[in-house]
């Protein structure tokens, strides 16, 4: 597992590290605390959730009581303020408190059934934070460009989808797609990133003003790729393992609408000889622009992909806090440690 720092890339310990060889394996940043939860990382104890200490750089082991929750099928976002995982499994809403924890505890902690969900039970999650609020995106029968809401501090689904149309009256496309959100550098996050499954576009939703801003799509049209967000920067990491960037300024149309992605070199410089992550393609770089606050933690949040172009199935989402659906431990590590470059 790898981190960015300074624009290089840094080893971190494996010891007490989850091997990183479940299904779905899925990783989240608790912006707060500044740890790292892993869920489905390894294929011997899928319940468990590792926590890594950034702080003290140790992993431990935290037992998990699942109860109806189905570790192997869910889609799940990380509350920034309550540091309490929400999530969707066959249908049913479940949430995980995690408290303010960085070092797992010996009591155990217990998934806990809310109530269930309204929508049909083929809705293939698309899952959005931002204000507290669990979005949900391509619900069947709601309008392209509305989000159904769940209020997380009133714990309850509201009754009528809101709408955010594009400035020309337009709207995002009601279809399968990943979701990133942009947190801020203080308090609650008020815009998540929403890129269709054929990346034609990427789309900026932002929940104060219910609008919407579409930007540039990614350069790696992939349908399995993974995103995550920083303050300033939108990052992808798609199934070959290469890893781009948008550079993203919250409220500046005009920068946005011209900001273009680029490879990250930082990344490519120490990847497994062979790989796509290894190419160092020109026109690559190791920081977003000079928006870069240099502070060591980070912020955002992303989703898991759906295993094909077509979104014929759907496989584990994951957003919020970071959320990034990974198989290997070096993409892990690379995605979360270029996220907190990026700050």
């Amino acid at each position: 597992m790898l981190v960015l720092l300074a624009g290089s890339a840094t080893d971190i310990t494996t010891t007490g590290r989850p091997p990183f060889d479940g299904t779905n394996t899925t990783c989240y940043l608790a912006q707060f605390f500044n740890a790292v939860y892993v869920m489905n990382g390894d294929a011997s104890s899928p319940s468990s959730v590792y926590i890594y200490d950034a702080g003290t750089k140790a992993w431990s082991t935290q037992s998990v009581t699942t109860g109806n929750f189905d570790p192997s099928s869910f889609d799940a976002i990380l509350d920034h303020d309550t540091n309490v995982f929400y999530a969707l499994s066959h249908g049913e809403l479940f949430f995980l408190d995690m408290g303010s924890m960085t070092v797992a505890n010996s009591t155990g902690i217990s998934w806990v059934d809310v109530e269930k969900s309204p929508y049909p039970a083929d809705y293939q999650p698309v899952m959005a934070l931002a204000q507290n609020h669990v979005h949900f995106l391509d619900i069947p029968g709601v309008p392209a460009g509305d989000a159904e809401i769940f209020v997380i501090h009133f714990s309850y689904f509201q009754p009528d989808p809101q709408s955010y149309p594009l400035p020309d009256g337009s709207a995002f496309p009601a279809t399968h797609g990943q979701t990133a959100s942009f947190f801020q550098q203080s308090g609650v996050q008020q815009e998540f990133a929403f890129i269709p499954d054929d990346g034609s576009a990427t789309y900026v939703i932002n929940v104060e003003t219910n609008t919407t801003q579409q930007i540039a799509g990614p350069t790696s049209k992939d349908a399995k790729a993974t995103y995550a967000a920083s303050i300033t920067a939108l990052v992808q990491i798609d199934s070959t393992g290469a890893v781009s960037f948008l550079p993203y300024q919250e409220g500046n149309t005009q920068a946005n609408s011209q900001a273009a992605w680029a490879k990250v070199a930082a990344i490519a410089s120490v990847a497994p000889p062979g790989s796509s992550a290894a190419a160092s393609p020109s026109g690559s770089t190791s920081a977003a622009s000079g928006n870069s606050s240099g502070r060591a933690t980070s912020s955002g949040s992303g989703s898991g992909a759906s295993p094909s172009a077509t979104g014929s199935t759907h496989n584990t989402n994951s957003n919020g806090g970071i959320g990034v659906k990974l198989s290997r431990g070096m993409m892990l590590g690379g995605v979360l440690g270029l996220v907190a470059c990026l700050l």
